[in-house]
């Protein structure tokens, strides 16, 4: 009977030490609930995206030039420097009248001794050549420079003086004859043509421009003398050897007098606007 209190009571003790064992187990160490087929997941609840901010640009806003430029031509002021037989000047002008068109003009005097095999004639006069030109290429920045193309209508009226001639001897026996003086004069000539131009300027230091150009030339129009021989020289146009056709160009520094401004709008903004 003994024995068996003592076992009882040991497996009493036994029984409540496990017990307290259990209440003891964290909860995390317990065996986790099985997922059920089928249940639907829950997504964690994450924090709010915040709506991201964009901060405005300023662009800034560009103006075009417009106003006049004038200047002179450095060949013809310069040339007298070095040839005994030419004296002349040149002013040159434009205005800006689109962001691509130029109105153009020309305006001078010369004094020109040319000697042919037979003649040797001096022509004075003063020339105005006037048109336009296109400037084709575009500018970055505030960039002022110009690659054009243009159209001028030339005019000039001179006189011509025969200083001497050469009679021609068809008998080349007795040799050429000599030089013989004349100083005929012949007043009232006139002379039209027109005129392609392709020409550069750019932009050196603040409103100073140096500029190129080249010019074909063909001869509407000229009012010879009364005498037996043509206009070797017509001013504006240069020599007529070539008949109706002449060639020339210029070498040019102006300056540019603004006069008032034009915002450029954004290609973006253009492109827009014609999309609808």
């Amino acid at each position: 009977m003994r024995h068996t209190l003592k076992y009882f009571f040991s497996f009493g003790l036994l029984s409540l030490s496990l017990a307290q064992a259990q209440d003891t187990v964290p909860k995390n160490d317990l065996p986790q609930k099985k997922k059920i087929v089928g249940e639907i997941p829950v997504a964690p609840k994450t924090a709010e995206a915040k709506p991201s901010t964009v901060k405005d640009t300023i662009v800034p806003v560009k103006k075009d030039r417009y106003g006049v430029r004038v200047g002179v031509d450095l060949y013809k002021l310069t040339r007298g420097l070095y040839d005994s037989n030419y004296k002349g000047i040149e002013l040159v002008g434009d205005y800006r009248l689109t962001k691509k068109y130029f109105l153009a003009a020309e305006l001078g005097s010369e004094n020109k001794t040319t000697e042919d095999d037979r003649l040797n004639t001096t022509t004075k006069g003063t020339y105005l050549k006037a048109g336009f030109d296109y400037n084709f290429y575009d500018n970055w920045l505030d960039m002022e420079n110009i690659i054009s193309i243009g159209l001028r209508g030339g005019f000039s009226t001179f006189s011509q003086e025969l200083n001497s001639y050469k009679v021609y001897n068809p008998n080349q026996y007795w040799g050429e004859l000599p030089w013989k003086d004349s100083g005929e004069k012949y007043s009232g000539l006139s002379a039209g043509w027109i005129e392609v131009v392709a020409g550069v300027k750019v932009k050196v230091y603040n409103n100073i421009f140096v500029g190129f150009s080249l010019r074909m030339n063909t001869l509407l129009y000229d009012k010879k003398p009364s005498g037996n021989f043509e206009n070797l020289y017509i001013p504006g146009f240069n020599r007529t050897y070539a008949g109706n056709f002449g060639a020339g160009f210029n070498y040019t520094v102006t300056y540019f007098v603004p006069l008032y401004k034009k915002i450029v709008k954004p290609k973006e903004e253009k492109e827009i606007k014609k999309s609808k």
